[in-house]
Order: C-alpha cells, then structure tokens, then sequence
C-alpha cells in the first residue's frame, strides 16, 4: 500500500537558490519538451516515447545555451519528463486534459528519488546541499527513524509556503475499523452540501462566497500595480494567500465531514456527479467549484478503502429526486425549485433532498446485494450497475 505524507518546509536562503534554480530548470525543461513533443506531432505525426524525450534533454544539455542545466540534480529534470509522459498517456485514455505549458507564477515542484536525496536518522539531504532540510512533522504516531520515503517531491506555493510530500510503500493490507452497523446515503448541493438518509443536514460553509469582497480587493489593487514592478509581487502574493486561506479552509471542512462519515458508517452510497458538465452553467459555476465534491469523493474513496468501509457510487442518471422512497413510485417531472412534494400512490410527503438520500442508499445497498464492483472509481463513462439492474417491484426499494 502506498501512502503519502505532506509537511511544511523551512529552508534557509541558500537552500531556497537551489530549490528555485531547480523549479526553473524543471519547468524549462517540461516547456521545452512539451513543446518539441508537440511539434514533432503537428508537422510529421511523429508521437513521442520516454527514451526519445529523455535523449531530447540530452542534446538540450549539450547546447551551450543550456548549459545551466547542469548546475541541479539531474533527476528532478527526468522526473519532470516521466511526469509529462503520464500525463500524455493519462490524456488519451481520457482520464486527464491536454497537458499544458507550465508558468512561473503558479506552484513550483520537483520530484527527487532516492538517488538524489538522502534520509539518515529523520533528517533529509537534497542533491546539491551539504545541511539537511528543516521540516515539521505532523504525525506523533510515525516514527522518522523507521521511514523510508521512495519519492520526496518539495514544492512551492504562490503565496510562498514551502511543502514536501514523503511517498512511503507500507507492508500489509488495509485496517479494519470496528464495525457499526450502519449505511447512509449521501445527497450533494448546493445549499446544503450534503443530506443524509438520516435526515441530517450538512450546512454548505460557502468558504469563496465569504471571502469574495477580500479577494476582489486584492486583486483590483494588484491591477493598478505597474507589470513587472516589485509592488505589483507583492501585491500578487497577497492575493496568493487569500486565496490559500479559501483553499485550506475548504480542504479542513471536506476532510472532516469525510471522517466523519467514513468513521461513522460501514456503507457510504454517493452519486457519480458530472462536475465538469454541471460548471459550465454560468450561474452556478462558482459555487458549484466552491463546494468542492470531486475532492470530496476522492478523499471518500481513499478513507474508505483504507479503514475497510465500503463506497458505492450510483450511477448518475438514477432517478433519486423523482422516486418515492415508500412505494417506489416514478414522477414523469420534478421542477428544480420543487422542495417538496406529495407521492399520488401512497401519498407520503417528501422533502425532495431527504428523499433523494434514502432511494441513493437503497439504490446502493440494491447493487451492494447483485455483487458488483462497488469501489469502482474510474471514469464516469463506465456503466454503472445500477443501469444492468432488472427492474424491481418491492414495497421500500426504488425502480432501478
């Protein structure tokens, strides 16, 4: 099992030159490449492998205008060139977009393997220094001594925060958490960011919304700044933090409401959300991205499988708003502003959300019962089981 642990960085003033004369070469070299790659592509329909960009950034070094290149650790430099052809190879499977052309402005990152930094007795040494990187570790319950990272990759971000994230290949299987014998379905939105078959509501803390007049101050003071001037960094890097501060906040409420869940529950049931399709609504965009759902089932998914819980993703043309969750009875439509309504077969009353998290949940436990792949976390193109379901007429269980 892989895992991975994220820790802030202090390096001195010197170790800082050699970090950011190495975040350059790497994003040079990733620019050039990327570059070259595509050329090659657009003018003879070449396509490009690992070893042919790998010699690529042979001949760049041996030009003597590249001579810098030789002043850092050669293996952030073929990390970075591993990195692009995952990404290729991720984009054509469909799982990634288009690789693009990296900036200056945004996060700076590099990758070292264990021929390029040393790990002795919790202290880490970088290629290219003498004293060892100070760090904070934030896990009582791990010992440094007996850590052995594979990967180390230290990065930077706008707002100048330094981070190293340790890879560490760990031995046996999963923990089993105690059991607790209970299931919940989970129905995301907007105003409330999710509601649970329990029929509790979680309360949508709208992180952006709160700070929006911050940030647009920020940047209209950034905007009157001068390109290129030191004023205008400085002002580029204030409106860095704010927007750091939106982005830790909402990191802390999602990994706590999926601990929370995770640790509470035996059985999870989400929907397969189309977030890239549902953003391209002009009016609900922002707040769509503010809530952060993608994040939030793809820390669902590692918690789950981590602590031996199980996720159940549905698939996301279920009915789950429009059934009655009583007697299974299918609306032919059920407008958007609709909050509740009136089964006419049973007659239960609904509140629409409290309603779509029970059918999720007995949608879920119905794939659970025919033995599908319950964890599958691939792309939503995938037929979900729902979909190979036989339709059921049981009182308590929707039409699948």
């Amino acid at each position: 099992m892989r895992t991975a642990y994220k820790v802030r960085v202090y390096p001195t003033p010197e170790q800082a030159v050699v970090l950011n004369r190495t975040f350059g070469c790497v994003r040079l070299v990733w620019n050039k490449a990327l570059a070259w790659r595509v050329h090659r592509y657009r003018a003879d329909g070449i396509t490009t492998s690992y070893a042919q960009s790998d010699r690529y950034l042979t001949e760049l070094k041996r030009d003597p205008e590249f001579g810098f290149l030789f002043e850092v650790s050669c293996v952030p430099l073929q990390q970075t060139l591993r990195h692009q052809y995952t990404a290729f190879v991720n984009f054509f499977a469909g799982r990634a977009r288009y690789p693009r052309f990296k900036s200056r402005h945004g996060k700076q990152s590099a990758t070292y393997t264990r021929s390029a930094f040393r790990w002795k007795d919790g202290r880490l040494f970088f290629a290219k220094m003498d004293a060892p990187v100070a760090f904070v570790w934030s896990w009582p319950g791990v010992d440094l001594a007996t850590l052995n990272p594979t990967t180390v990759t230290v990065s930077r971000d706008p707002d100048g925060r330094w981070h190293a994230s340790f890879a560490v290949e760990t031995a046996g299987e999963p923990g089993q958490a105690p059991a607790t014998g209970s299931a919940v379905g989970v129905d995301l939105g907007v105003k409330d960011f999710a509601v649970l078959s329990t029929g509790e509501r979680i309360a949508n803390p709208r992180h952006l919304e709160r700070k929006a007049k911050n940030l647009a101050r920020y940047q209209r003071r950034m905007a009157r700044k001068q390109r290129g001037s030191n004023n205008r960094n400085k002002a580029r890097a204030k409106v860095a933090r704010a927007h750091t501060k939106v982005r830790d906040a909402r990191a802390d409420f999602l990994h706590k409401t999926s601990a929370r869940l995770v640790r509470e529950h035996d059985l999870i049931v989400i929907e397969d959300l189309a977030v890239k399709n549902m953003v391209r609504n002009r009016s609900l965009a922002r707040v769509i991205s503010d809530c952060g759902w993608g994040e939030f089932r793809r820390q669902l998914q590692y918690k789950t499988a981590r602590q031996g819980r199980h996720l159940i993703v549905i698939d996301r043309w279920y009915p789950s708003s429009k059934t009655c969750s009583a007697c299974g009875h299918l609306l032919a439509e059920l407008s958007l502003n609709t909050r509740t309504w009136h089964c006419p077969s049973c007659g239960t009353r609904h509140d629409r959300d409290i309603n779509a998290a029970k059918n999720i949940l007995a949608a879920g436990q119905a794939v659970s019962a025919c033995g599908a792949d319950v964890r599958h976390s691939g792309s939503s193109r995938v037929r979900s089981a729902v979909k190979q379901e036989t339709s059921l007429a049981r009182v308590g269980i929707p039409l699948l």
